[in-house]
């Protein structure tokens, strides 16, 4: 755990982690110094033992088909009252460890709430627990936060898909960082975010 200070001890703040394994919400609620609620995709609500266990790390659902209003509801309410929320910003489980390109969705959130957003590298989850893997293997993980990013100048854009992008590339080049610092520049392809990406809408 690297950089857990760097979290706001008070009010709403919104991590966004890079995702390669369904190990990276307990890791970053364990890293975390306050408690955490995650957004995780509905189907892992039917997974056995996940299904028992994600409740129980604050966990809610959210459907990836379409743009889930009731999720994005509940996040900008855990935000409004001042909690922590984990959304993983590349909108998916990434299948081989390598930096994907950033969803929108985080920054919308945060924009909307007006709440800082915090840059996470999850270094070797997928070590750990790979992707639909079954079972735990031996890997040294490391969880690192950034500093809180904040978007004044974006206030109240939060519909404004540049405005989006501006906020999930600026996150994203911190994690991207992160990782090249603490011994993961392998997981970051080259050039990334350096040209034209496709960005994700949800």
């Amino acid at each position: 755990m690297i950089g857990a200070e760097q979290i706001p001890a008070t009010g709403g703040v919104l991590l966004a982690p890079n995702h390669s394994s369904y190990a990276d919400p307990p890791l970053t609620g364990v890293a975390s110094p306050r408690p955490v609620w995650f957004m995780a995709k509905s189907e892992l609500f039917r997974v056995p033992v996940l299904s028992w266990l994600i409740p129980r790390l604050n966990a809610f659902p959210v459907k990836r088909a379409a743009v889930d209003r009731q999720a994005l509801k509940i996040a900008h309410e855990l935000l409004i009252s001042g909690k922590a929320v984990t959304i993983f910003i590349e909108g998916h489980t990434s299948p081989d460890g390598m930096l994907q390109p950033p969803s929108l969705g985080p920054a919308m959130i945060t924009l909307r709430a007006g709440a800082p957003i915090v840059p996470v590298a999850i270094i070797n989850a997928d070590r750990l627990l790979p992707p639909r893997g079954k079972f735990f293997r031996f890997a040294r993980v490391t969880v690192a936060f950034g500093p809180p990013l904040t978007f004044p100048h974006l206030a109240g854009r939060h519909a404004d898909r540049a405005a989006l992008r501006e906020v999930s590339e600026t996150v994203m080049r911190h994690i991207a960082g992160l990782m090249r610092a603490h011994g993961a520049a392998d997981r970051v392809p080259a050039g990334y975010l350096e040209q034209e990406e496709v960005l994700r809408d949800v």
